[in-house]
């Protein structure tokens, strides 16, 4: 699915990737953990194409970046970020937002295809918003909206569907009917990749982890053999617990002695 090899990125004189590899395989499901500031997104923008390597080679879906059209590649990517929803029009119906999908537009500009607008209609069902399929997308709750965005990036039917931070500014609640409905997405034929802070949302259909920390990965791999005290201390430079619940993990910071 993803196969990164030594890459390398400098910017404005400074390292922002120093040396990365990951596997993707298929049936996986990754997330990338690590601070602000640790390449964690620009990591991203390699695997969409957005940016390319310093050095290394970057290939996606069988695909060696700088050899392809990496927009026919693009195409059997879903990719869902803050920026996204801010180019989304407000005023326009829920189930155009989510038809736009099938083509990659921003918005239509004539009639869309009846069997692309039953279809609209179908994914947002499948994450819990066919009742609003007819209300203004600025209507919506942030957590409603990147639910929508869920079903907008299925209507492509895409083999790798990739993450940032798609919980930011959602509250408890929001957060959690948000990882529910991608969990259930996961059981379909799709590979993820989610970039986030929060350790928490790890959920149970994430098999393996990356711990990033200043440009390279500090340690990958499955989860729990990631996610120990010792690793996480080397990316965040802090004294972490952790403890397993249904097979999602939950820190603690721990006092150190003399403080």
């Amino acid at each position: 699915m993803i196969h990164l090899q030594g890459l390398t990125f400098r910017r404005e004189g400074r390292d922002i990737l120093r040396g990365v590899d990951l596997k993707v395989n298929p049936g996986e499901h990754w997330a990338i953990l690590g601070r602000n500031g640790c390449g964690k997104s620009t990591i991203l923008e390699m695997v969409t194409a957005y940016q390319f390597p310093t050095s290394g080679t970057v290939d996606v879906l069988g695909n060696r970046y700088g050899t392809v059209d990496v927009r026919e590649v693009r195409r059997r990517i879903g990719y869902i970020s803050p920026a996204l929803i801010e180019k989304m029009e407000l005023g326009d119906p829920l189930w155009e937002i989510v038809a736009s999908g099938a083509f990659a537009f921003l918005r239509f500009y004539e009639e869309v295809p009846e069997e692309v607008k039953t279809r609209a209609y179908e994914e947002l069902k499948r994450v819990g918003l066919g009742d609003y399929a007819e209300h203004p997308f600025g209507t919506l709750s942030q957590g409603e909206r990147k639910k929508a965005l869920l079903a907008r990036t299925m209507m492509a039917s895409p083999r790798l569907l990739i993450l940032d931070e798609p919980c930011a500014g959602l509250d408890l609640y929001e957060r959690e009917k948000f990882l529910q409905s991608l969990t259930e997405l996961a059981e379909s034929d799709v590979s993820l990749l989610y970039v986030t802070h929060h350790i928490e949302e790890i959920i149970p259909v994430i098999t393996h982890v990356a711990l990033m920390a200043e440009g390279r990965f500090v340690s990958s791999g499955p989860k729990k053999d990631v996610l120990t005290p010792d690793k996480l201390r080397e990316a965040y430079d802090l004294p972490i617990d952790v403890r397993w619940t249904h097979d999602r993990p939950w820190i603690e910071v721990r006092k150190e002695s003399g403080q």
